[in-house]
């Protein structure tokens, strides 16, 4: 069978766009067929993972999802308005003696009769050790992160140290490094601010780096060419292009400390996360209720906050660079 060949020897437009038409279609089963198989094999091992789970008493997850909502139907305060005068520390019509309707023992009291009231002190707390793990974290990870990327420390030794060690930072959960140290140092907010700065030092280092990575070489090529020292090179060459990074990152990682400093209150580490923990352990559902609002509404004015200064700070820096 003879093909036509069109001008310069090549076979005819619409014999190509068929071979292309046919390739594709056979690319498209292959990939189908690939999905098919990743899911199928997602969902066999979570049903393994659950019936082991459920067959080695694990909670008996199954038995007990019929009385999932029970804890939530049970646990009601007396009337709504009880919700919010946990959260300030009004006084409560249901007050028996008793410490699940005492509202006023831990208000912190600034002067005279003016007090703030408890669950937003703990809120304050754990927003200054999200905030100084923060400041610690990024201040480490900055410094770390240049001896760590490929393109600014040419020692495969230098590099293979911090990276490990960055490593080894981030290779542990907050909570249980916090629960640790909560044996050396004492139940408080100081084993908290250690905890996640250890473990911010490690996340923000990896991030770094890679950033670092990524950048443009021309500038420091440039600054080699003149005769500049590695400061030189790092100062004019790199710091300028990944500062709006490793300011979106920063401020990133502020709203995930808030959360995590939040869950180590619950070992010990200070804050609502203690405050929480006590009070459902205590059955006051008023005061679980108040400080879930206050979770809630805290978290989302963080991430407001965060964005927008995130888009202000990263748009300007990229606008200086690029002007």
């Amino acid at each position: 069978m003879s093909t036509t060949l069109s001008a310069g020897g090549q076979p005819p437009i619409t014999s190509q766009i068929t071979q292309l038409h046919d390739h594709y279609r056979a690319l498209l089963r292959t990939r189908r067929a690939y999905t098919l198989l990743a899911v199928g094999g997602v969902l066999a091992f979570l049903a393994v993972a659950l019936w082991y789970a459920d067959k080695s008493n694990a909670g008996q997850f199954f038995d007990r999802l019929p009385y999932f909502f029970d804890f939530f139907i049970h646990f009601q305060p007396d009337e709504p308005m009880e919700i919010v005068r946990a959260l300030f520390d009004l006084p409560s019509p249901f007050a028996d003696g008793s410490f699940k309707y005492d509202y006023e023992v831990g208000r912190v009291y600034l002067f005279g009769d003016v007090y703030l009231p408890e669950y937003f002190y703990q809120m304050l707390v754990t927003i200054n050790i999200a905030v100084i793990s923060t400041l610690i974290g990024v201040t480490l990870a900055f410094c770390l992160s240049f001896f760590a990327a490929s393109n600014v420390t040419g020692a495969r030794t230098v590099r293979f140290v911090v990276r490990r060690f960055l490593e080894l930072m981030r290779a542990f959960p907050e909570i249980v490094i916090a629960g640790m140290l909560v044996a050396i140092l004492s139940i408080g907010p100081i084993a908290a601010i250690v905890a996640v700065s250890v473990h911010t030092v490690g996340s923000l280092g990896k991030l770094f780096y890679e950033v670092i990575e990524n950048a443009d070489t021309r500038a420091d090529e440039g600054l080699r060419a003149v005769g500049g020292n590695w400061f030189e090179r790092v100062r004019f060459g790199y710091v300028p292009q990944v500062l709006p990074n490793f300011v979106s990152y920063a401020l990133l990682r502020t709203e995930i400390n808030v959360r995590a400093s939040t869950i180590i209150g619950a070992v010990g580490g200070g804050g609502i996360g203690e405050v929480f923990r006590l009070s459902i352990g205590r059955d006051h559902a008023a005061k679980t209720y108040a400080i879930i609002l206050l979770l809630f509404l805290t978290i989302i004015g963080i991430d407001w906050i965060s964005g927008t200064l995130r888009k202000r700070l990263v748009g300007q820096a990229a606008f200086t660079i690029g002007g």
